[in-house]
């Protein structure tokens, strides 16, 4: 069934309309939530509470790209997340010990035990310099190469114009690109 169909369905109140457009886009909503909060609990949170304020909010969608609406409520959850953590900054004892649970799956057992660990190093790298981004730079990024969403969706997304998100892609990349130069011994 198209998009369409099912916003109308669960404007109507079908929850399983709802619910199928969950399905849908809960992989892109949490990777865009990992992406900008960096730790795997507090993105499924956001992704959580994201879904619930939409479905809350689904009575004022007017159209357009439910993609795009969900992510944007989807980055306004992160910020407010974000803004919280400055507010009240915590370290989880989780986030103190590293979670090899789900590792082994996607581990490649045809790869060299030293090819492991400078992936491994150069994924910590890339996620360090990602972190260190201003959010807003931060989030422009994630949506644009991690998610591939196109400027127009990302200015819908965002609620922030064309220019503006060509001017924090472009200022992010130049960091990114900054931190990959400091740190060329682990991608070379």
């Amino acid at each position: 069934m198209d998009e369409k169909a099912l916003v109308q369905r669960a404007q109507q109140g079908d929850i399983d309309a709802f619910n199928q457009l969950v399905l849908q886009y809960q992989r892109v909503a949490f990777s865009v939530a990992y992406r900008i909060l960096g730790n795997q609990d507090r993105a499924m949170d956001a992704t959580q509470d994201a879904f619930l304020r939409g479905y809350r909010a689904l009575s004022r969608f007017r159209g357009g790209s439910f993609k795009s609406w969900i992510l944007r409520i989807v980055t306004n959850c992160c910020y407010d997340r974000l803004r919280a953590q400055k507010r009240r900054p915590t370290s989880a004892i989780d986030d103190m010990i590293e979670d090899d649970e789900h590792s082994d799956l996607l581990t490649d057992h045809s790869e060299s035990a030293q090819a492991h660990l400078e992936r491994q190093d150069v994924a910590q790298a890339l996620r360090q310099a990602l972190s260190e981004l201003p959010d807003d730079q931060r989030m422009v990024v994630v949506l644009s190469d991690i998610e591939g969403l196109s400027y127009d969706e990302i200015a819908t997304t965002l609620s922030i114009n064309l220019g503006t998100v060509k001017s924090r892609l472009s200022r992010a990349r130049a960091k990114l690109r900054d931190h990959i130069r400091a740190h060329q011994e682990l991608f070379a």
